[in-house]
């Protein structure tokens, strides 16, 4: 879905300025926020494209109000709505009212070593890759009313294939339960001025997509 939080080539918001020695969390109820959502992911109701698609389709006017970790907590809120682990009157409250349905801890002694071997999402090949290095492709026209990762600014603009990583769950129909229907992930380099005009300062920029969003140039139109 076009939601807020697809800001990359928009003009309006300001330069991103980092901050010198950011600290990791800026206040205790972030570390809390962050906790209680990896907590809640490996209770495994959803997946991390679903949790992703939850944040992702806050109301506008909510996302682009509301700092990083309170996106996150706003999107567990919705997660567990909608999964039936809390109600709306346990979420005010911040009090259990009703037995919950037994789910998958994450016990404190196992935090480290779940982390440390992360969830990885490469998966065997079905079928071979259908764009190899230095294929000319287009990034698709599409606007779906689904999670996608594929940004607007790209969206019908023309790039080459600068590496092949192998094939991945595809977060467009992971994130709504309709399986991981594994697929090929490119690296595509898309020329800054195919992009935003000649004007623009930058040089080029690389995003990685799933084959689904991307197809052949036409002969006459290849770069």
């Amino acid at each position: 879905m076009n939601g807020a939080q697809d800001l990359g080539g928009a003009q309006g918001f300001g330069p991103v300025v980092p901050e010198r020695d950011e600290p990791v969390f800026h206040a205790e109820w972030e570390r809390r926020a962050f906790a209680l959502t990896l907590a809640m992911g490996a209770t495994g109701s959803w997946t991390l494209d679903a949790s992703r698609h939850a944040r992702e389709s806050l109301p506008p006017a909510t996302y682009l109000a509301s700092s990083y970790y309170e996106i996150w907590l706003a999107g567990l809120e919705k997660l567990m709505l909608a999964c039936g682990l809390v109600n709306a009157a346990e979420l005010e409250t911040g009090r259990a009212r009703e037995s919950g349905r037994p789910v998958r801890v994450l016990a404190a002694s196992d935090v480290g070593t779940v982390l440390a071997r992360g969830g990885p999402v490469d998966r065997p090949a079905r079928a071979p890759a259908r764009f190899s290095v230095g294929d000319c492709v287009r990034a698709r026209l599409m606007n779906p009313a689904g999670h996608t990762r594929l940004p607007r600014y790209v969206r019908g603009r023309p790039g080459r294939i600068h590496a092949v990583h192998g094939v991945h769950g595809f977060p467009d129909t992971n994130a709504h339960g309709r399986g991981e229907n594994p697929t090929w992930l490119y690296c595509v380099r898309f020329e800054a001025a195919d992009l935003w005009g000649p004007d623009t300062t930058a040089s080029a920029v690389h995003l990685d997509l799933f084959e689904p969003y991307l197809e052949p140039l036409g002969t006459g139109e290849a770069r």
